[in-house]
């Protein structure tokens, strides 16, 4: 059995062997083998350090029936293939322990599993590849950082009272943050810039843009080591897009940038917007597919609570070099090398391997389509009335998660870049959400009817 990891002669190649000896050199004692399900969830086999060799020559073995949207009992075999340039030691476990990020392979095929969120990403970019473009992203996940209760568990109790750009007394989460960075800076990372959001108790940090599956694999990583770090200061943290009614939710603003031949495939100095034909174009693509890309970016009921107008959360398909209350935003940009687009929807609910794969697909059709960009909405569109969207004809997002999955079910192109599998069982997943949902009575119902009718 040989992969990519392995040596023709059935040895190892010289990045796996440097996995051994940094493990070596490091003391590690276990190993975290990391993959995600569908819905993004972080899942992981741990294994002694001494079974890292076997891990890059033989893989390891699990059962798929028992992960979300994988596959039926009768085909439970996957087997996990570590990508040894995702070796990075945890910095909540005293430096024993580390992890490698896999691919999932289907053991009837020896083939890349097509359930696998990974090998779906790793579709889109060869698609994209194929077009001559490698692709860079760089997001911005937002979180919230609340007190527990004498029990361990969660709460809605905001452990600050700051605001946007708040310094401490009013931000007293700044030395979490601090050490969030420091571990997330000794697993690799190249931070930018951290920062207490708008409303209470929430946050955001942001690292540096690097190739799209390598920012994929640091947002689970970001994910994990943020609630890691929180609880060591009795804290949870969530990425629940809007957990607390009335306030700003967290959202996951996703930069987007394609490289052609080493230069920035979206940059032209002598478009009004420093935008390329190419970038108008993947622009779109997004604008073109939205409605279905939200089943993605915003996969579960409570994202289209934050998904509302008046709390910065962009819920018009239109885009603006300006303002934020539109679906795309394009940023300022210091150097040609940083001109992008900022697709501003997801929220940090999203499986990041999806959502980046839907994106991708969605902007490379409208290259591939020629489609033309509107007009940009330099205006407050939240308020526009009615009449006056129609008149820019500009949509909205859908208003739910149900709107989101019918709109799934008729896109050919984003089920396309999702493939058939995950497109089967993500719908079926999502529908029984939503499902599950419609049929609950909410608190809210209780009060407003209860004693009233």
């Amino acid at each position: 059995m040989t992969d990519e990891h392995t040596a023709p002669d059935g040895g190892l190649t010289d990045e796996a062997q440097d996995v051994l000896d940094e493990i070596d050199d490091k003391d590690v004692e276990f190993l975290r083998l990391q993959f995600t399900d569908i819905l993004g969830t972080v899942k992981n086999v741990s294994v002694p350090a001494d079974q890292a060799e076997k891990a890059f020559t033989e893989g390891i073995y699990f059962d798929g029936s028992s992960i979300e949207g994988f596959v039926r009992i009768q085909e439970s075999d996957m087997r996990l293939k570590p990508d040894p340039s995702t070796f990075a030691v945890l910095p909540w476990r005293d430096g024993h322990s580390a992890r490698l990020i896999c691919d999932v392979i289907d053991t009837s095929t020896g083939e890349p599993f097509e359930g696998d969120p990974r090998y779906v990403l790793k579709d889109a970019l060869a698609r994209a590849e194929e077009m001559g473009y490698t692709v860079n992203a760089a997001p911005e996940p937002e979180f919230f950082l609340f007190e527990e209760d004498e029990d361990g568990r969660a709460t809605t109790k905001t452990n600050d009272a700051g605001g946007y750009f708040d310094l401490a007394p009013k931000d007293l989460a700044s030395d979490v943050r601090r050490d969030i960075i420091y571990g997330l800076e000794s697993m690799g990372f190249e931070m930018e810039a951290s920062h207490h959001e708008v409303a209470q108790g929430q946050h955001e940090i942001n690292f540096e843009y690097a190739d799209a599956l390598t920012t994929a694999d640091n947002v689970g990583t970001f994910r994990t080591v943020v609630r890691a770090i929180a609880a060591q200061h009795d804290l949870h943290a969530t990425f629940m897009p809007k957990p607390i009614p009335r306030i700003n939710g967290s959202g996951m603003h996703t930069h987007i940038s394609l490289f052609e031949d080493g230069e920035n495939a979206f940059h032209d100095e002598d478009d009004e917007f420093d935008l390329s034909g190419t970038a108008h174009s993947f622009l779109a693509g997004i604008l073109e597919h939205a409605e279905a890309l939200a089943a993605v970016t915003n996969p579960t009921v409570n994202s289209y609570k934050r998904l509302v107008p008046g709390y910065e959360a962009p819920v018009y398909v239109a885009w603006s070099d300006r303002n934020r209350s539109a679906l795309i935003r394009k940023p300022a940009a210091r150097v040609p090398a940083a001109s992008r687009i900022e697709a501003r929807f997801p929220d940090p609910s999203c499986n990041p391997y999806l959502a980046f794969a839907v994106l991708i697909h969605a902007g490379l059709d409208g290259i591939e389509q020629g489609l033309e960009c509107p007009d940009p909405v330099r205006e407050n569109i939240y308020e526009f009335d009615e009449e006056k969207r129609e008149e820019y004809g500009i949509d909205t997002l859908p208003s739910n998660l149900g709107e989101a999955i019918d709109a799934l079910e008729a896109d050919e192109v984003v089920q396309d870049a999702l493939g058939s599998h995950v497109t089967e069982k993500f719908i079926e997943a999502k529908t029984a959400e939503y499902d599950e949902f419609r049929v609950d009575v909410s608190q809210w119902e209780l009060d407003q009817y209860l004693e009233t009718f």
